[in-house]
């Protein structure tokens, strides 16, 4: 009776957690020692190889195991061939499944060289299997926690762990784990943060790319030969740019050189569905990298997202107030509309509200008259801020934040001396009360009135430190914020980016009366009653 010949898969996978020096685990290996081992058993005739490149062991969804398993299911081939038990898989309870159940109700034969395993010969003890593959489970477990502790480390450190970096960037050629800039898509993410500052939508900015013809980041990653995301929705032949992917840029800080890595993790190393984790685990690094946006227009441009930014019908960009103008009385957005008289255009703002509120028509204003006023009121505040500015940093100034930093200082000495004064009382209660000086009744109310005391004490003393660590680190504040204003010196006219940058809200009261709170006020406030505050003390000295 002639032998059987069994058809045969040789079944091939490397891990991309493999050690890819080592020799042993290389695909040209497996293939070499597998063929070595059918060369001598002419019962076998091999029908396929199928090769899963860079693919883990823990997961059974591999595009070449499921290519042998479709042969399999149909009947081409009832032999498996491996290098040994981990190729098939190192995840305990399914590769158990496959061998005790999914092959022998195939009538596939198993072979793992490198084990000794040959199902048709009986060689596959089933405890040997079992602790085999508890071992390769094992180990999986071991490398995944090594790999996400190693990246953790990575990103709280800085370093760039990604695979495709966003447009306008690229890995450094002497640190794949920094991102440099990559000028010409950086000079185009530049234009897009302007046009939006200027006043133009999404879209807008979207067409006037797409007709220039600059390429989107997807098509231009896939024509400079970079690596980016596969399988996407941006990801086919003529991706072009839309509004989605213009808010991805304006969205995205890491334009600003802080880089946020760790957005998303999976539950562990067996389930592979992706989550998103909370904010609070992200990993957050500053200054990671040079900056291809400044903080203050990032900032601006979100504030302008935020805001109501629909553009008028048959314009490109939004109106100068947009999203800004209130009304006085109620508090509701104001509408722009344009009437024509005698051939003249006549634009103004309106309490769209104002028969359901009550408001008064006093509410209406002229648009240019809007103008002028807020454009003399942005001069007059910058002009405060440049003064206000000018003399923190001059030399009254330091001696005003001198003054003051003497005073808080006094005060949390006095603060401490109190505390252990009522700590030194509150230790003496119950050596007084032991010692007949004291009734339990008294001694539990003074207990409790002297842990009060020391509550409010320490209390006063962390808030008179955190107060006294603004006034030491104000400078760089101060020169964060009073810059936003001082870079508008200058004005002439206004502009959308000048009224963004320098108004949060404008509320008309009346047609003579405007209430304008400029962006920074509580700061603004903050270092008036410093120089008034210090000031006094100045003078009493």
């Amino acid at each position: 009776m002639a032998e059987r010949v069994y058809k045969a898969a040789k079944y091939i996978r490397l891990s991309y957690t493999d050690d890819k020096e080592n020799e042993s685990d290389s695909v040209q290996n497996q293939r070499r020692l597998i063929d070595s081992f059918i060369a001598g058993h002419p019962d076998i005739e091999v029908v396929s190889e199928r090769v899963d490149d860079g693919v883990s062991g823990v997961i059974f969804d591999r595009p070449a195991f499921k290519a042998m398993m479709a042969d399999i299911e149909a009947g081409k081939i009832n032999c498996v061939i491996v290098k040994d038990l981990s190729r098939l898989g190192r995840e305990y309870i399914e590769t158990g499944r496959y061998l005790r159940r999914i092959f022998p109700a195939y009538g596939v034969r198993f072979i793992a060289i490198g084990d000794n395993i040959d199902t048709l010969k009986g060689d596959s003890d089933d405890l040997v299997v079992s602790v085999k593959t508890l071992v390769n489970d094992a180990y999986s477990r071991d490398i995944s926690v090594k790999t996400r502790s190693a990246l953790h480390v990575k990103r709280a450190g800085g370093a760039y762990v990604g695979a495709c970096p966003i447009y306008g960037y690229r890995k450094a050629e002497s640190d794949k784990n920094l991102l440099v800039i990559d000028e010409y898509p950086a000079s185009i993410v530049r234009d897009i943060f302007r046009m939006k500052i200027e006043g133009a939508a999404a879209v807008r900015i979207a067409d006037t790319l797409n007709s220039l013809g600059v390429l989107s980041p997807c098509m231009y990653k896939k024509d400079r030969g970079l690596p980016h995301a596969k399988n996407g929705y941006a990801d086919k032949a003529d991706a072009k740019w839309s509004a989605t992917a213009i808010i991805r840029v304006l969205t995205n800080e890491t334009y600003t050189g802080t880089l946020i890595q760790g957005r998303q993790s999976t539950l562990n190393y067996k389930i592979k569905d992706i989550i998103n984790k909370p904010e609070s685990e992200w990993a957050r690094a500053e200054n990671a990298h040079e900056a291809i946006v400044g903080k203050l227009d990032f900032d601006l441009v979100q504030k302008l997202m935020r805001l109501d930014t629909r553009t008028a019908p048959g314009r490109e960009k939004v109106h100068l107030f947009s999203g800004m103008l209130v009304c006085g009385c109620c508090g509701a957005r104001m509408t722009r509309k344009i009437n024509t008289a005698g051939g003249k255009k006549y634009c103004y703002y309106y309490c769209p509200t104002t028969k359901k509120q009550g408001c008064p028509s006093a509410q209406m204003i002229k648009e240019d008259d809007l103008v002028r006023s807020v454009l003399e009121s942005v001069k007059a505040h910058i002009i405060n801020v440049a003064s206000l500015d000018a003399l923190l940093a001059s030399g009254d100034g330091r001696r005003m934040a001198e003054a003051l930093k003497a005073r808080y200082a006094a005060q949390i000495e006095e603060s401490e001396q109190r505390l252990r004064q009522v700590r030194g009382f509150k230790a003496s209660l119950y050596e007084n009360m032991m010692g007949g000086l004291l009734s339990k009744e008294d001694y539990r109310a003074l207990k409790l009135k002297y842990t009060g005391d020391e509550s409010m004490f320490a209390a006063a003393i962390e808030t008179l430190r955190q107060e006294l660590g603004d006034v030491l680190a104000g400078k760089g504040e101060r020169l964060r914020w009073t810059e936003n204003f001082k870079r508008f010196e200058n004005i002439t006219e206004l502009d959308r980016r000048a009224v963004a940058s320098l108004i949060h809200s404008i509320k008309v009261v009346s047609k003579r009366e405007l209430q304008i709170t400029f962006n920074y006020h509580s700061e603004y406030e903050q270092a008036a009653a410093l120089v008034s505050e210090t000031g006094e003390a100045l003078e009493v000295a």
